[in-house]
This record gives structure tokens, sequence and C-alpha cells, in this order.
């Protein structure tokens, strides 16, 4: 690995991780995910991250900076349904100041990784706003394939346009 690599850590989500949800719920970190959530949805969101790796239906994770240990954001996998396959879906969010580093690139590759060793299911899905470029530029890194523009359902009882990426595992 290369002197400069940047390098992360993944922590399973915990109850002291309502802090880093609640840091990323301002307009300028949730632009292209329909804005900041009702403090009841942010708490529904919060039981869902916990809650996820006991139902055996994904993972989230807060990602740490090394070495200075700081939580610079999360990324996650989970169970979905994409045009009648099961697939894992994933996502991830960066504060603002860490991001344009490589920090979101890092993470996933560990995901990646997660999801490999698991072999639940045969692609990792990645449905980014259209107009997020450092979102579909981490798909590109990765080496997804863009399959395209779509709509999907983002938050809940919204539809949002977005690229589908997914990459074969």
């Amino acid at each position: 690995m290369a002197k400069d690599a940047v390098q992360v850590e993944l922590r399973a989500w915990s109850e002291d991780d309502l802090v880093l949800l609640r840091l990323q719920n301002t307009p300028e970190m949730t632009e292209h995910l329909g804005g900041p959530e009702s403090e009841e949805k942010l708490l529904n969101r919060h039981q869902r991250y916990l809650n996820i790796s006991g139902q055996k239906t994904g993972n989230m994770f807060s990602v740490v900076q090394l070495p200075h240990r700081e939580k610079v954001g999360s990324v996650g996998y989970w169970d979905s349904d994409w045009q009648g396959e099961e697939v894992y879906e994933t996502g991830w969010s960066i504060l603002p100041l860490y991001q344009n580093k490589g920090l979101a690139t890092a993470a996933m590759l560990q995901v990646i990784g997660i999801v490999k060793r698991e072999r639940k299911y045969r692609s990792i899905h990645a449905f980014p706003a259209i107009d997020n470029p450092g979102s579909n530029g981490v798909c590109r890194k990765l080496g997804f394939t863009l399959d395209g523009p779509c709509e999907v359902e983002y938050p809940k009882g919204s539809m949002m346009q977005s690229n589908h990426w997914f990459l074969e595992l």
C-alpha cells in the first residue's frame, strides 16, 4: 500500500453514532437526498441502522479515518430488490470537511470485500442522484458499471432521478 494511501476503519453502527447521523442531516449533506429529515425520522433511521445487522439484512458502519481515528461519515449495504432480482444495495455519506479525499472509495472497497465474503447475492447496486458528481465518481473509481438513469423512491413517498450503478461480485 502506498505511503500516502487513505486508510479507514469501518465500525459497526452504535448508539454513539446518532451524533454522526445528526451531523449528516444538514441541507448541504442531504442536497441530493430530498433535504434534512425531521428529528423523528432521524431517530427511526438510527434505530434501523442499529438493528440491520441483527436482522441479517445488511450492515451499517461509521467510517473512521486513520490514524487520527476521527469519525468522518457512514457507509452501509442492505438487502434490496432490483427489477425482480435480490441484490445488495449500498450507500455512503462523508462529512463535507472530509470529502474529495478518497474516504468514501476506501470505505466502499471494504464494503465490497465484506459482501463478496458473504456470497449472498451476485451483485451490489448504488443509486446516486444524477446531479451528485462525488457519489457517481466513487462508483466509477470502484469499477461499477453505469446502467443508466432511473427513478427510485427516496425518501419514501418521493421519486428521485438517479443513476443506476452495479458491480458483479
